[in-house]
């Protein structure tokens, strides 16, 4: 009667497993930085959206490749749907349904259709980065229009020159920003719509009518991201743009930061590294290492007229070298830290009026934008200039978890450990306990 009523107590606690199971789920990520869950960005970017959002997924049952593409796409869109619980997912198979894919301009098996407060995308790619760059574009109330000046010999939003900020362009553009360059020797005036000017180390000087341009168009509350590199002033004017920069009261001092820090990362000397961050939107939450190739110190004066904040302090123990020599000379250098790059706000006209000043553009070039966290840094400051402070989140998490790379030979061992040494070692245990017992 005992064991009888054990039995059914165990049946009876396997049914209630197997019945809350089906009921409820529940995943835990034990990788090493939680590779298969959201990160804390994406999560912040769902629960910015409000109001529901529709996704239809044109996807077959029966790919000759992937098989079941609809159960491909609902698994990954699982976290999603978790974390935001109003996202409605539908399925159109374009196999027995082709007119209705043909219809929604459908190319891919999988991709899906995505829509949220009257504006709609298609999504091709299944990872999570397309997936938040999508969001952003979504969550977007109206388009962004950045502009850089050209015309003298500046880097190209579009360019694919080491020099140029093409991969940069290209991040906005992902993000939902309309790019383009405006020339103000043929245009008669900056866009009205323009939310953002990028001017960035023209090679030439400006007209003194295109500079008159840049000038009225800060009196009437334009934004600018002005990235002004250190031999422009080493000697030189600012390429006629002097006048300019009187008028925002900036102070350039002359010469290149050198950080011994950068050695110890087997990086030049005159990569300064940005560590310390100011309190401001643009670096809340911001802990990515960032790097400023051949930066110089950029500064205000104290009756600027506008709100200042430091952005990112480096070279905490190196200095700006002035004389162009690796040494520090204690008569002419500065010693550090050194501020390169700074935020400038005021009103005008009953609207905020945003201005960010960086001592290199390099950090966005081509060349440089991978390091560190240049790139999400550069993308912050769009955002912030732009008025899209809602949309600068947390970074992504660097991927720690480590491969193992085995050669021929070490893989070949480890197969033939596992399917005979293994065996053995069961065996032979087996045998030493068959043994043991037998001398009882």
């Amino acid at each position: 009667m005992k064991k009888l009523l054990q039995i059914i107590l165990l049946l009876a606690l396997v049914f209630m497993l197997g019945f809350l199971s089906n009921r409820y789920s529940h995943q835990w990520d034990l990788t090493q930085n939680g590779r298969h869950s959201l990160s804390e960005a994406t999560r912040q970017i769902l629960q910015r959206m409000n109001g529901p959002l529709k996704i239809t997924s044109y996807a077959s049952t029966h790919d000759p490749k992937f098989g079941n593409v609809q159960q491909v796409v609902k698994d990954f869109l699982e976290p999603y749907r978790r974390i935001k619980p109003d996202i409605s997912l539908g399925f159109v198979d374009p196999i027995e349904e082709p007119k209705l894919a043909e219809q929604a301009g459908v190319q891919v098996d999988g991709e899906m259709v995505v829509e949220y407060g009257g504006r709609r995308e298609h999504l091709t790619t299944l990872n999570e980065q397309a997936v938040a760059n999508l969001m952003i574009r979504l969550s977007r109330k109206q388009e962004r229009l950045v502009m850089a000046l050209s015309g003298h010999g500046e880097r190209k939003l579009d360019g694919i020159a080491n020099f140029d900020l093409g991969e940069f362009g290209s991040r906005l553009r992902k993000n939902g920003f309309k790019t383009g360059s405006v020339n103000l020797a043929l245009a008669q005036d900056l866009p009205q719509n323009m939310n953002l000017l990028v001017i960035t180390s023209p090679q030439v000087d400006l007209l003194p009518g295109e500079v008159e341009k840049l000038k009225s168009y800060l009196d009437r509350g334009g934004n600018l991201l002005w990235l002004i590199d250190p031999q422009a002033d080493s000697g030189e004017p600012l390429h006629g743009l002097q006048p300019l920069a009187d008028k925002l009261g900036l102070l350039l001092t002359p010469g290149t930061v050198v950080d011994p820090a950068a050695l110890k990362l087997n990086a030049p000397a005159n990569w300064a590294l940005g560590t310390r961050y100011g309190q401001h939107p643009v670096t809340r939450n911001f802990s990515l290492i960032t790097v400023f190739p051949f930066a110089r110190q950029v500064g205000t004066s104290s009756d600027s007229g506008w709100h200042v904040t430091p952005l990112v302090e480096v070279a905490p123990t190196g200095w700006l070298a002035t004389n162009g020599s690796p040494k520090f000379d204690k008569s002419r250098d500065v010693r550090g830290p050194v501020t390169v790059a700074l935020a400038m706000e005021r009103t005008v006209r009953d609207r905020d009026q945003r201005i960010a000043i960086v001592g290199t553009g390099e950090f966005i070039a081509n060349a440089f934008v991978g390091n560190g966290g240049n790139m999400d840094f550069g993308v912050n400051l769009a955002n912030w200039l732009a008025g899209d402070e809602k949309l600068i989140s947390l970074q992504p998490r660097p991927t720690l978890d480590n491969s193992m790379l085995l050669s021929k030979a070490e893989g070949g061992a480890m197969a033939i450990g596992l399917l005979f040494g293994l065996p053995l070692l069961f065996v032979a245990a087996a045998a030493i306990i068959a043994w043991k017992r037998r001398r009882l």
